[in-house]
Order: C-alpha cells, then structure tokens, then sequence
C-alpha cells in the first residue's frame, strides 16, 4: 500500500462522509458537501500525478481509481437529480452515467482481446472529466434555485456530457475493427 493508493481509498472513504454531508438539514451543508467532494477530486489528480512521479503504480491503483472515480460521480450526480429534479440536470446524468457503462463494458471486452490499449484514456477524457467535476462542485456547493452559479454548473454539465458522447463515441470508433471481427465471424 503506497501514498497514492492510500489516496484513492481515501477518495471511496469520502463518499460517505459527502453523502452525510449533503443530507445535514443546515445552511452550510452544500459547501461542506462541495468542499468534501472537491477534496475527493483533488485526490484524484493527486494519486495519478504522484503514482507517475514516484513510480509506483500498482495493479490494485490501476483496478481502483477508475472505480472510485465512477463512484464518486455517479453518488453525486444521483443526490443533485434527486434535489434539481430537472431536465437540465437529469438528462446530462443519465448521458454521463450511461457511458460510462459503455465504455467500461467496451474496456473489459477489449482486453479479454488482447487489445485494451485500443480503448486508453486520451486527452478528450481528461477534458471531460475537468468540465464534469468543476460542474460538480458548483452544484453541489449551491441550493437548487436558479442563480447565476446553478446555471453555470449546469451549463458546464452539459459541456461534460458533450464531451462524454464525444469521447464514447471515439472510444466506440477505436474498438469497431475488434467489434466487426466477432460479427463477420458468425
């Protein structure tokens, strides 16, 4: 167990104390909810940039992060639809949430192939990811009323499910070679 995997259990650790958080009957309970989740999401960075300098990725960090950064999306955005209850809100989580169904699905298809590296993490994902967690924050950190800061993270999840529907479908785009193989097979 290294410094940046002890980060990222960190991160799965912060899920429940954000859950709590947000459901605390108290004013201050979207910027404790937003402060915990941003936390979370610096962590993420944090465990990526420190597994690469100190060299120490491991198999379990591999296995994890992405499961914990799944996890911590996917709870946010279920707690903000369940209280925005709205279309604006609703329609980029079902996207986000969707895809990356697909896509882990379309990564653990691939590598039983033999050909994971078809489906790697690229740049456009790390855009993403960048739009949906300030999203995320800014959300969190606000009641649901339509002020200039709901609209701009609303705005900035609709920028991230762009982005996701793009990315999944360069991701679908990289795979279909392997994809059409199995069906001419048949």
């Amino acid at each position: 167990m290294n410094i940046p995997n002890l980060l990222t259990v960190l991160r799965v650790l912060l899920i429940p104390i954000f859950i709590l958080l947000f459901y605390v009957p108290y004013h201050w309970s979207y910027m404790a909810a937003s402060t915990v989740f941003a936390i979370a999401a610096a962590t993420d960075w944090l465990d990526g940039y420190l597994a690469r300098r100190l060299q120490q990725s491991t198999p379990f960090g591999a296995f994890l992060d992405p499961v914990a950064d799944k996890l911590m999306v996917a709870v946010a955005l279920v707690l903000l639809v369940q209280v925005h209850a709205n279309f604006w809100l609703t329609l980029p989580a079902a996207v986000i949430i969707g895809r990356e169904i697909v896509v882990s699905a379309l990564r653990e298809w691939m590598a039983e192939l033999g050909a994971r590296a078809h489906v790697a993490v690229s740049n456009l994902g790390k855009w993403k990811t960048a739009a949906q967690m300030l999203a995320l924050v800014i959300l969190l950190a606000n009641p649901p009323v339509l002020t200039f800061w709901v609209i701009l993270g609303y705005g900035l999840l609709l920028v991230a499910a762009g982005l996701t529907l793009w990315s999944m479908m360069h991701y679908l785009l990289a795979a279909w070679p392997h994809l059409r193989e199995g069906s001419e097979q048949k």
